[in-house]
């Protein structure tokens, strides 16, 4: 009897721990749930397994995990289905159209995609952009041009000595030409016409003033902005090279001349108080090919044309004054005067009066003095100037 209640606990037991042990896997293979009653499915991945190599070492072969796959469908193996296919061509007629709704869209009220309230956000936003730079570009240029005086530079830095220029420039630094050939020389005449027309003699009598002193015409004393008076330089001053006697400038005559004038600088006093003269030497050739050498009127720069201070200050009321006929009068007009610019740069004229027909020389003007810089190696037209000169017969 006690063996059969003893065998009849024990199955009891045993039925008990198999029914909690099947409800406790059905309980772990139950999918979870999320708060939101979906059901979370979870994937136990299983370790890579590892393989066992000699000498005891384990290596642990990541596999990558593989896709099922699944068999394909009859459709899927049509492959027609899956080309691209061909976008519908448009007739002119649609794209008017579409471009008619893109510039106005009555059924949405947008003109080129943006609403009235957008473009208005815009063009405000725009305006306002270029408002504030156009006034800071304005107020730029105003602080810029009322820390600066036109008059003169704010800041100077170290003046360097002046060049000098020459007339007739043309061709280089090349006269060549045939005295019996007045095509050969007509060019350098007519510029030599054009470059002392502001040296006339009644134009220099209408804006400018006699001086008699020799020292420098310091006019510092007046206003920034009063204007200064120059000094006149006749053209008769010029004698053989004036083009008065001769209009031909000694060219018709083998014996040509040419201008050489010192460059102008703000407020410069050229030779430390004395004037600085001018020497013409062969640089290379027969030094006795360039014969004689003549200065008019002299081969200085006077010191009463100095200093010079800009177009903006050397003005002066010019009045010209016409003759004209009626009935059988002369009658002159004057025009009312106007504000011209009154300075002009002293020149000296140089004058080949026995050049070597046939020669070619090389010719080198100096400006000689203190403070004069003629010989440097980086710019040729610091204090000289150098030109060929070859004189047919």
């Amino acid at each position: 009897m006690s063996n059969q209640y003893e065998v009849t606990i024990g199955q009891w037991y045993g039925d008990v721990f198999d029914v909690f042990f099947f409800f406790f896997c059905m309980k772990k293979m139950e999918p979870s749930r999320t708060e939101d009653g979906q059901v979370e499915e979870k994937v136990v991945k299983s370790p890579p397994p590892k393989v066992i190599l000699k000498h005891g070492q384990e290596l642990e072969e990541e596999q990558e995990e593989l896709a099922e796959h699944q068999p394909l469908e009859q459709e899927d193996l049509n492959f027609e289905r899956w080309k691209r296919r061909p976008i519908p061509k448009r007739t002119l007629h649609q794209k008017i159209d579409d471009l008619k709704t893109y510039l106005w869209n009555a059924e949405t009220n947008e003109f080129m995609g943006r609403s009235g309230k957008s473009w208005s956000l815009i063009l405000l936003f725009y305006a306002a952009l270029y408002l504030f730079l156009a006034a800071m570009f304005g107020g730029c240029i105003f602080c810029l041009m009322w820390s600066i005086s036109p008059y003169h530079p704010t800041f100077n830095d170290r003046v360097m000595p002046p060049g000098m220029t020459m007339a007739p420039h043309l061709e280089g630094h090349d006269i060549a030409f045939n005295a019996t050939d007045r095509k050969s020389w007509k060019k350098y005449t007519r510029s030599m016409d054009e470059y002392l027309r502001p040296y006339n003699d009644g134009a220099q009598e209408r804006k400018n003033i006699r001086c008699s002193q020799t020292g420098y015409f310091m006019q510092d004393d007046l206003e920034e902005s009063a204007e200064r008076k120059a000094c006149q330089f006749k053209r008769s001053w010029l004698g053989e090279c004036s083009g008065l006697k001769d209009p031909h400038y000694g060219y018709s005559q083998g014996r040509p001349c040419i201008l050489l004038r010192m460059n102008r600088i703000l407020g410069y006093l050229p030779g430390e108080g004395k004037p600085v003269n001018v020497t013409c030497e062969v640089k290379k050739g027969a030094a006795a090919a360039l014969g004689e050498v003549q200065f008019f009127p002299k081969s200085i720069f006077d010191l009463k044309y100095y200093p010079y201070y800009g177009k903006l200050r050397h003005v002066s009321l010019v009045t010209f004054q016409t003759v004209i006929r009626c009935s059988q009068q002369l009658v002159t007009v004057y025009s009312p005067p106007v504000h011209q610019g009154n300075y002009s740069a002293p020149v000296v004229a140089v004058r080949f009066a026995s050049v070597q027909n046939g020669a070619q020389i090389q010719v080198q003007c100096k400006l000689n003095g203190k403070g004069i810089i003629n010989d440097s190696s980086t710019d040729r037209y610091l204090g000289s100037v150098t030109f060929s000169l070859e004189v047919g017969g």
